[in-house]
């Protein structure tokens, strides 16, 4: 089969590789739909000597890598030691792209990304979904409703979903005035999925078409922080307090900032945007407004499968934040498009 392997220094191939066969307590899942997420621009931009997974702190053996985290398809085979009720062939599955040691507290609680005796990263540090089969653990299975197409699926699977477990540690509800700072596939997600969880949404991003989109997704306001005085701006539409809670999705200096200034005494930030550093006033920004900052990195197992329930029972439109599609054949012209476009997200369907 043919895989997408990135190089760095924004090029990729398609690389042949054999086809998957799984070994004891593995799947093989066929893949249906396999998302570009903005974590893929990382090992796609980076420098060749320094490598793809490098380039996110991931480590990594330095072999060549099938890319795509966000995969989405049907169980194909099982192998030994997995039980049918596990994995039935035909299961409409999403993959959790992480893998632990399977025994430490995190991995039993669903959070095999925080094992402290390393983990695989599928798509970065292990094959991942832009391929025509994936082998995973079992354990990793994660189902999808019936009501979510596999392209929704994909999206749960990393970007939406890390959307969702940020919202769930903010605890935001309809008592809450939300402001969500960038507009990409992810802070597209926190508009779509903190509206459905009744607050107050406020969009922020200097980009015009994201704010639009926004804006059609659901957003209450979209404010270019170009224009002027974000923080400002958004003090004005609470009356003078802050917003109750802000989500930086843009992983950049002036959005975590903004998102911590522009939130009101007692108030809740959470950070997603990976990379990137931030120079904060601790005692004036932080300490001496009683603010909670949260660092949210995905999500677990459980929290996968409860985003993919909300979205199926509140009929989130997650469909519309797809806005590109492609065929495998067509990775190049895909990444090149994905590196430069100011809306929407990609997916690879199959």
């Amino acid at each position: 089969m043919k895989g997408v392997v990135f190089l760095g220094e924004r090029e990729l191939e398609l690389r042949e590789f054999p086809d998957p066969a799984p070994g004891p307590g593995e799947v093989v899942l066929q893949m249906k739909a396999s998302g570009m997420c903005g974590s893929d621009l990382h090992p796609y931009r980076a420098s060749r000597s320094g490598g793809a997974a490098q380039a996110l702190g991931l480590g990594g053996s330095g072999d060549p890598v099938i890319a795509g985290h966000e995969p989405c398809g049907v169980v194909l085979e099982r192998g030994p030691g997995v039980p049918e009720a596990d994995a039935p062939v035909g299961q409409r599955v999403m993959n959790h792209h992480y893998k632990g040691c399977g025994h430490c507290k995190h991995c039993r609680a669903g959070w095999s990304q925080l094992c402290r005796k390393g983990i695989v990263v599928y798509g970065m540090t292990g094959h991942g979904g832009h391929a025509p089969y994936m082998k995973v653990p079992a354990s990793t299975l994660v189902p999808l409703p019936y009501a979510l197409s596999f392209e929704e699926g994909a999206a749960i699977s990393c970007g939406t979903g890390t959307a969702y477990q940020a919202l769930k540690r903010l605890d935001v509800s309809g008592r809450d005035t939300l402001a969500v700072f960038g507009q990409g596939p992810v802070g597209l997600s926190a508009v779509l999925l903190g509206q459905a969880m009744g607050a107050r949404v406020i969009a922020v991003d200097p980009v015009a078409e994201r704010r639009k989109l926004a804006g059609a997704f659901g957003a209450d306001q979209a404010l270019d922080p170009a224009a002027g005085d974000v923080v400002a701006a958004l003090r004005e539409l609470t009356s003078g307090e802050g917003v109750d809670a802000a989500l930086d999705c843009s992983g950049h200096a002036d959005g975590r900032l903004g998102a911590i200034r522009a939130t009101r005494t007692w108030g809740r930030v959470g950070f997603v945007g990976e990379g990137g550093t931030v120079s904060i006033d601790v005692s004036q920004d932080l300490l001496r407004r009683q603010l909670t900052l949260h660092a949210s990195w995905t999500f677990s197992t459980l929290l996968q499968e409860e985003c993919a329930r909300f979205v199926a029972d509140r009929q989130v439109a997650l469909k519309r934040l797809v806005t590109e599609r492609y065929r495998l054949e067509e990775a190049v012209t895909a990444y090149r498009r994905f590196d430069t476009q100011t809306t929407g997200k990609g997916v690879f369907v199959f």
